[in-house]
């Protein structure tokens, strides 16, 4: 199948405002571009692009003073296949895992695990390990939290996520990966686009979709909180330890962000 994505994204900037973006499509997923994600402005600005700390390609700019517009339409092949599921993979002693993978075993400015590890282990540390515990944590998350885009705030912390019941998809994915670290299961978080293929309407208004993944056995696993379910289509853009890591856009000046819109839609191949 081919996946049509992209957004469209609005600023009125006060002054020239410099930003970094974590907005293209992941390096992962490079021989699946059909069209390329190219970052298109208006008006027309100089962009240099690097690679971060996690891999992830960013760009910067410097926006000019007035109405500035991101905008970007990229085509992807895709397998059409559900997320992996492997019920059977295991835990890994903290002691045997890779050093590329203990990062992410520590709290982060999102996941702040040092208030939800007393909670975690009296949850799940007498249940099953491996894939069954973290299947059971994105369980309890999925229905802990209620989804709401009213409920969406910035701020939010995985502990606050757990004791307020309510927030957006990145609310799901910082929970569950801040319950995962505090099991000793190494997590990160992903954002990327997610469309509605192979489930029922109605369906909400799209948007850039989090989840997360964590490290069982030899490799790094799928895991989605907010649908708690296998799902067709997703398209990464960028990991890190929770959302300050990636960040759509960061923006270094006063700014509103008055129009968003994004895409993700299954088309006919030509």
């Amino acid at each position: 199948m081919q996946i049509r994505v992209g957004f469209e994204m609005e600023y009125q900037c006060e002054a020239p405002t410099p930003m970094v973006l974590a907005l293209s499509i992941h390096y992962s997923r490079a021989s699946d571009l059909v069209r390329p994600d190219h970052l298109v402005t208006t008006p027309a600005v100089p962009v240099a692009a690097y690679r971060d700390l996690f891999g992830n390609w960013c760009s910067r700019l410097v926006a000019p003073a007035g109405r500035f517009v991101l905008r970007t339409d990229a085509l992807v092949n895709d397998s059409g296949a559900t997320d992996l599921v492997d019920a059977t993979a295991p835990q890994l002693p903290v002691e045997h895992l890779p050093e590329s993978t203990l990062v992410y075993l520590l709290g982060s400015r999102y996941c702040d695990t040092d208030l939800l590890s007393d909670f975690a282990w009296k949850r799940f540390g007498s249940g099953p390990t491996g894939w069954a515990r973290v299947q059971a944590i994105c369980d309890y998350v999925h229905e802990r939290i209620e989804f709401g885009y009213a409920h969406a705030r910035s701020t939010r912390t995985a502990s606050q996520a757990h004791e307020e019941r309510r927030g957006v998809c990145r609310d799901y994915a910082h929970l569950a990966v801040a319950l995962c670290r505090c099991m000793n299961i190494p997590a990160r978080y992903c954002t990327g686009y997610l469309g509605d293929m192979g489930t029922e309407p109605p369906h909400g208004p799209m948007d850039f979709a989090a989840w997360f993944e964590v490290f069982l056995g030899t490799r790094w696993h799928t895991f989605d909180a907010r649908n708690n379910t296998p799902r067709i289509g997703r398209v990464l853009i960028a990991r890190g330890r929770d959302a300050c890591d990636v960040a759509l856009s960061s923006t270094f000046g006063p700014n509103t962000l008055e129009r968003f819109k994004v895409w993700t839609d299954e088309v006919s191949p030509a």
